[in-house]
C-alpha cells in the first residue's frame, strides 16, 4: 500500500479530534485493525448477496419464510460500500478508501466503526 499511507490515513482519522484530546489512532496497528475489520465486513456482506443470487427463484418468493435471517440483513447492511464502483475492488483497499475519505469513522476501539 503507497497511497494512502499509514501516517495520512492517521491524519484524516485524528482530524476530528479536538485540542487537548486524546487522538482516536495513535499507532498503524490501529489503523491495520480498524481497516481489517471494515474488510471484514464488506466480505460478509458480498458472502450474503452470493447467497442470495444462488437461491432458487422460488425460495425468493415465498413470503412466509424469511430469506434471510436477521444477521444476514444485519451484514449487509454493514458491509454496503461507502465509494462508487467498487464491485470489482478488493475489500481491504475499499476499507482504506473508505477511511481515507472520511465516509466510515473508528470510535475508540477499533473494531467499533461507524458510517456517515
Amino acid at each position: 500500500m503507497l497511497h494512502p499511507s499509514y501516517s495520512e490515513l492517521m491524519e484524516v482519522v485524528n482530524s476530528e479530534v479536538e485540542e487537548g484530546e486524546q487522538p482516536v489512532v495513535q499507532s498503524r496497528y490501529s489503523i491495520v485493525k480498524a481497516a481489517a475489520a471494515r474488510a471484514k465486513q464488506i466480505i460478509d456482506s458480498r458472502a450474503v448477496e452470493e447467497k442470495m443470487l444462488k437461491m432458487p427463484e422460488k425460495d425468493k418468493e415465498k413470503v412466509s419464510d424469511p430469506v434471510l435471517t436477521r444477521d444476514d440483513e444485519y451484514k449487509l447492511i454493514l458491509g454496503k460500500t461507502r465509494i462508487p464502483k467498487s464491485d470489482n475492488v478488493k475489500p481491504l483497499s475499499i476499507a482504506v478508501e473508505e477511511l481515507y475519505e472520511g465516509k466510515v469513522k473508528i470510535i475508540g476501539n477499533a473494531d467499533e466503526i461507524s458510517e456517515d
